[in-house]
């Protein structure tokens, strides 16, 4: 078994309140067992990206830095894999949204920025951030290979696989998401359970464990609706942590169950890899948005018959 500690907590203006909560919720977690941790996404301060402020470039740290420094140690003294989710300052006008992750003896493993950049209201981060530009990735945490993915990655199906692809057993994915307008309770509840639906299907379909840690509580517009859950490769949601309070939560995961359930499960296998181009146009909508390659696709385009592939020999 693999306990997995989920950090969900209310942000304050304070940064270093918020800090010290998280780095408190960490022991916690520790404390009760966790041997990986998670913490909500952008922990350090409020969701900053509700509007577009360029004072607001200001809160971003770089890695290594004060506080990723601060997740080093804890993660050291803790003995924990810690997941963390910074406003990263690659450099002088450039920034992103990145996941960190350090291993038990405080050393960083890795780093994913966020590759999909949403752009909503209230969610304006594509003037704050960069598109990731890591790939999708994993990484050995003792006894674990973890993914980490961010927020918005979790609606799109493509990271999921390429991330589990990667060997991730357990995909991890700090989250900031809520309800930004009074649009009653049958329009929350089915947000809140496509959010949920959407990430156990990635569990489903990849037979991995899905986590996603959330903040909780309003702040301005959005009401950050908790939340955090930990689903197994079946999809069963194992633990929920609370819509309005704060939690920590350490769910036990038992790693055979990936391997269990891909044997009766084989989507792995049957993948028709032969058959899936077409997934890297934005719509296919062309006459030549299903050729292979670049000569095949000039050569419909001049209505010319291609050249022979060595793949149709």
């Amino acid at each position: 078994m693999l306990p997995i500690g989920l950090v969900q907590t209310r942000s304050t203006p304070d940064p270093e309140e918020n800090v010290e909560r998280t780095l408190t919720g960490i022991r916690e977690a520790a404390r009760q067992g966790a041997r990986v941790v998670c913490t909500q996404e952008l922990f350090r301060t409020p969701y900053f990206c509700q509007a577009e402020d360029p004072a607001r470039f200001a809160l971003a740290e770089p890695i290594p830095g004060p506080t990723s420094e601060r997740l080093s140690k804890v993660a050291a003294e803790s003995g924990v894999t810690l997941v963390a989710s910074l406003f990263e300052r690659r450099a002088e006008g450039l920034y992103h949204n990145t996941a960190v992750v350090f291993d038990r003896e405080g050393q960083p493993i890795g780093r994913y920025r966020k590759m999909h950049i949403p752009d909503d209201p209230l969610y304006y981060e594509k003037f704050y951030f960069a598109p990731g530009d890591t790939g999708f990735q994993a990484c050995d945490a003792g006894e674990a290979r973890i993914g980490t993915l961010v927020c918005w990655d979790q609606w799109f199906p493509e990271a999921a696989r390429l991330t589990a692809l990667a060997g991730a057993q357990v995909l991890f994915y700090p989250t900031a998401i809520g309800w930004q307008f009074d649009e009653g309770e049958e329009t929350d509840a089915a947000q809140h359970d496509a959010w949920e639906t959407v990430q156990r299907g990635h569990a489903i379909a990849n037979g991995v464990f899905v986590v996603a840690v959330n903040r909780v509580g309003p702040e301005e517009g959005i009401r950050f609706w908790g939340q955090s859950f930990v689903a197994d490769p079946f999809g069963r949601v194992l633990a929920r942590a609370p819509a309005d309070e704060e939690a920590v939560l350490v769910v036990e995961c038992d790693l055979g169950a990936v391997e269990r359930t891909r044997r009766d499960w084989p989507f792995l296998r049957d993948r028709r890899i032969d058959a899936y181009r077409g997934l890297d146009r934005r719509l296919l909508d062309e006459p030549d948005a299903m050729a292979k390659t670049p000569d095949e696709r000039a050569a419909v385009a001049s209505g010319a018959a291609p050249s022979p592939t060595p793949d149709d020999a």
